[in-house]
């Protein structure tokens, strides 16, 4: 692993614990485990709440990667985050479309400018639709050379 390598996941694992901190704090002292969390959509953390989860995700992976001295692994890990992340995000999404229950009211959600009404499910479900095939096929590019190295 290349030092610039190891300084990215050092810095990343300290981040990760950082924004685990500030969601505990933002969820169960303030209450606003659902307030979105605009910068941290990267993280997979689109709201407080997903941030005391994938925190301490995110500061395990980047430890146990550098402790293991492989960037390929993080790679891997990441890349398939983004498959079982999308997946999950398309079936809130689909649901949203089909439920009575509207968590996200259409003309509140970003995307509302480019799809009127009840279509910003559609665009939300196949924006993560496209996430999922570019997870997929960078998962499957990253354990190969992973594994051939």
């Amino acid at each position: 692993m290349l030092p610039w390598q190891q300084l990215f996941l050092m810095i990343f694992s300290l981040f990760s614990l950082i924004v685990s901190a500030k969601g505990l704090y933002e969820s169960s002292r303030k209450g606003r485990a659902f307030t979105d969390t605009i910068f941290l959509g990267w993280l997979g953390i689109f709201v407080w709440g997903d941030a005391v989860v994938f925190g301490p995700f995110w500061f395990l992976a980047a430890f146990i990667t550098l402790l293991l001295r492989d960037w390929y692994l993080f790679a891997v890990i990441i890349s398939v985050f983004w498959v079982v992340r999308s997946v999950g995000e398309m079936i809130y999404w689909f649901n949203q479309q089909f439920s009575p229950l509207r968590r996200n009211p259409p003309e509140k959600m970003r995307c509302y400018g480019l799809f009127k009404s009840e279509a910003v499910w559609f665009g939300y479900q196949i924006f993560w639709q496209s996430v999922c095939v570019a997870a997929v096929i960078s998962s499957i590019y990253f354990v190969h050379t992973w594994l051939s190295k």
